[in-house]
């Protein structure tokens, strides 16, 4: 298998990228496949793959282009392609029975759209994906600046997974679509990858500048990182350069969906641990430096994309309000008009809600004219945090429990600690129907998930 683990300590292979064919397309289909998830002491996994790769194939195009890919399900399910973070033209918004059918096991799809802004994206699997995900259906979509600002051997895609083993290192399978997950913080594993190795070693070079992009693919895990231990700065999130680069104090959150990309200049060979700073700190993988007779290159930063302004004077102030989930309290929630006790909703698998309201309704939960400014107020009535991602658009997050912030960052991707009220903003200005959901992906599956439309 091209993507197993050549044992407990490896190298970190390069990201495979994928090459467009005569025709202009990228050749993209899931299959099935295996790989070791825990090195050469675990046994081989049962996943599903895309182009039978862990990751999926890098997938790399300059700010700008068409992105033609041509998808093949060679799966026994149905699924589809979602491309997360790019505001995309909405029929390739890759949303099964939103903006497209699933693609049918042995159909095909073409997926063609131009990737507007610069930075880290992803793709992953939109049907099921609480289902289809944690079996290994993501990649990587990277969107070069106008010009290259690092060495391309100093570009470094790292996508973070947590996989749930069983005793032999295996994938567990038997809770998959388990009632208790979807209830609680979702479907949490019990040991990290990179790229698909277990604890690898990540070559970096001494004395030169390295840009860091990491991509949290798991399916409900927060990873607490802590940059600054390893002499790294923060210079993007979700895919937007950040004006300058940014020291971080202490821990910051990398949630389900979200990327961070970070910038740093090893002063010294040797070993520099990379750590989950979640309760007593792990070690999931080690930058090894070591000397280089490559020329440094001067530091330069990615410039921001160009992203439009939300204008709150003139702002529609929408409330998003996640409820239900155990310990919640909830009693009671609406389904496609029907009030739904909480009998019928366990019956259902039903144990969130946005505004009252579990799953995708007939109705959007508003209708937007193009180039209106929105403002959500996002309050989190549950006992979990939660990670909401908005298709087609980003937005600012602008204040936090009533203190505006510091640094009002562009996402496309939100964490809400228990009982906290986030407002982001945004420009509702690319039309069609676009969903709101929570990226810890059994929540999504179990009521955690809206849709909006912009006209």
């Amino acid at each position: 298998m091209k993507a197993s683990a050549a044992g407990c300590v490896a190298a970190l292979s390069p990201v495979f990228a994928l090459a467009k064919t005569e025709d202009g397309f990228f050749d993209l289909a899931a299959v099935k496949g295996q790989a070791r998830l825990y090195g050469k002491d675990g046994g081989l996994s049962n996943l599903w793959l895309y182009n039978d790769r862990l990751p999926g194939p890098q997938i790399r195009v300059k700010r700008g282009e068409r992105v033609r890919v041509r998808f093949t399900n060679n799966l026994e399910e149905p699924t589809s392609v979602h491309w997360h973070g790019i505001r995309i033209d909405n029929a390739m918004d890759g949303v099964a029975g939103l903006t497209q059918p699933a693609v049918a096991p042995g159909d095909s799809f073409d997926y063609d759209f131009v990737a507007p802004d610069a930075g880290t994206y992803w793709y992953h699997a939109h049907n099921m994906s609480w289902n289809q995900v944690p079996r290994g259906l993501a990649g990587a979509l990277i969107v070069e600046d106008d010009e290259p600002t690092f060495d391309p051997d100093c570009d470094i895609t790292l996508i973070l997974n947590d996989w749930r083993l069983d005793e032999n290192g295996t994938l567990e399978t038997a809770s998959f679509g388990a009632m208790h997950d979807f209830a609680h913080a979702g479907r949490l594993g019990n040991w990290l990858t990179i790229n698909g190795i277990s604890m690898p070693d990540i070559a970096l070079k001494k004395d030169r500048w390295h840009r860091l992009r990491l991509i949290n693919a798991s399916t409900a895990r927060i990873l607490d990182l802590a940059p600054a231990r390893f002499g790294a700065r923060l210079i993007g999130l979700d895919g937007q350069a950040l004006d300058t680069a940014r020291e971080i104090e202490g821990t910051v959150q990398l949630a389900p969906a979200q990327r961070m990309d970070l910038v740093l200049r090893p002063e010294e060979t040797g070993k520099l641990p990379f750590e989950m700073m979640t309760g007593k700190p792990f070690t999931f993988a080690n930058f090894i430096v070591s000397e280089t007779d490559s020329e440094d290159l001067a530091l330069v930063l990615p410039p921001p994309n160009q992203l439009p302004e939300p204008d709150l004077s003139s702002s529609w102030e929408l409330p998003l309000v996640m409820a239900g989930g155990a310990m919640g309290g909830m009693r009671s929630m609406m389904r496609n008009g029907v009030e739904m006790d909480m009998h019928q909703m366990m019956s259902e698998g039903l144990f969130w809600a946005f505004n009252g309201v579990a799953g995708m309704d007939g109705d959007p939960m508003f209708s937007a004219t193009r180039g209106d400014t929105i403002l959500l107020e996002s309050r989190n009535d549950t006992a979990f945090p939660h990670a909401v991602h908005l298709h087609g658009h980003h937005f600012r997050v602008i204040e936090r429990d009533g203190t505006q912030l510091e640094h009002p960052d562009w996402r496309d991707t939100f964490t809400s600690q228990p009982r906290e009220t986030v407002k982001i903003a945004f420009v509702a200005d690319n039309p069609g129907k676009w969903l709101i959901h929570c990226h810890m992906l059994g929540h999504a599956a179990s009521g955690m998930m809206t849709w909006f439309e912009v006209a």
